[in-house]
């Protein structure tokens, strides 16, 4: 194996208290460190006496051309640590390019945990945490986020995803409609920093505190969908209409939520009707 290693390092989140003594050492005896901002990393330094070594931008744009200097510098011997903005780095940040190449090439790689926003937010949002499922970024507009929507609302697991605090209002009354105002939700936001803040409740509930001035980082944490075998009408109808709006046909929307929930094709099929009655009449419903 080639001598040079790869550290995937964590970083806070806010409280720079957070950044662990490993982490610290790491950084301070890398060769270089591929980050995603070098003003907002080298502050970090900064702040912890770490003599400022070699900052490689590695983000969204430059990442796909960086690696092959990146493999350069290990395949020297060097030490090269990967760091993001905040958090863990690849878990909705860019380095996932620049580490398979590291493990593709046979270099040694270790992580050096540190925080991250989502694990963060779950374990305060008082919601299930046994089992969940991480969306990152929900898709801004179009079909693409009504149909992420509707798979998020028949989701039995917890999930977790980030939002922009200038859609994280849009976005509850988007899950209303397609949840129903029952179904508990948390949002965190500015997690670790002076003005952390949880709220927890209701859909509709969460919104109207939530106001329409959101600031800082936002984490949404939904509670998982009820068993198939509780769900009501109202719940499929909400399903069959967020399918409709996507621009499914009425056959394509009952075969869609009958995939989704497992409930029997005739009761969706039923609904269906109630909604539309210009809808075919020749679906199989055995």
């Amino acid at each position: 194996m080639t001598t040079g290693r790869l550290s995937i390092v964590g970083t806070p989140i806010g409280n720079l208290g957070d950044l662990s003594t490993r982490a610290v050492a790491t950084l301070s005896e890398a060769d270089a460190i591929a980050c995603e901002d070098t003003r907002r990393t080298g502050r970090l330094l900064a702040h912890f006496g770490i003599a400022r070594t070699a900052l490689l931008v590695v983000n969204e744009h430059t990442e796909h051309h960086r690696r092959a200097e990146i493999l350069e510098r290990l395949a020297r011997g060097e030490r090269i640590a990967l760091v993001s903005d905040a958090g863990m780095p690849l878990v909705s940040d860019p380095g996932g390019r620049v580490v398979r190449a590291a493990l593709d090439a046979g270099f040694a790689a270790e992580v050096v945990p540190g925080p991250t926003a989502l694990i963060s937010a779950l374990v305060l949002s008082g919601i299930a945490a046994d089992r969940f499922v991480f969306e990152g970024f929900l898709p801004r507009k179009g079909e693409e986020r009504r149909t992420r929507l509707a798979g998020i609302a028949v989701e039995p697991r917890t999930v977790v995803f980030y939002e922009s605090p200038k859609r994280v209002l849009r976005t509850l009354h988007d899950l209303i409609g397609v949840c129903g105002p029952d179904r508990h939700v948390a949002v965190a936001r500015e997690l670790t920093k002076l003005h952390e803040e949880v709220l927890r409740g209701s859909l509709p509930e969460v919104a109207e505190r939530l106001g329409e001035e959101v600031r800082g980082e936002v984490v949404i944490v939904l509670a998982g969908a009820p068993d198939p075998a509780s769900l009501s009408d109202q719940d499929l109808r909400r399903l069959l209409d967020a399918e409709r709006a996507s621009g499914a046909s009425a056959r394509d929307a009952v075969t869609t939520v009958v995939k989704r929930t497992g409930e029997a094709k005739r009761r969706v099929y039923a609904i269906s009707i109630s909604i539309d009655t210009d809808i075919d009449t020749d679906i199989d419903t055995d």
